[in-house]
């Protein structure tokens, strides 16, 4: 399992879901479709969605080692 990062790339709007997917090995479609879907259901989705954003870091990109 990869870690837990939030690519630069593939995100729609804060790249959780893309993180998810990524550690979950599933497509980012599939894990933004259980998002929605668990919307309908009661619950603090957007609260814990909102919490992940802001806890899990950027996905670190290489630097040029000069």
């Amino acid at each position: 399992m990869a870690a837990l990062a939030r690519p630069r790339d593939g995100r729609m709007i804060g790249g959780v879901c893309a993180a998810l997917a990524r550690r979950f090995g599933t497509s980012a479609t599939t894990m933004r479709v259980i998002f929605v879907l668990s919307c309908l259901l009661p619950g603090p989705q957007f609260l814990l969605y909102i919490a992940l954003w802001i806890l899990v870091p950027n996905e670190r990109t290489q630097r040029p080692a000069w």
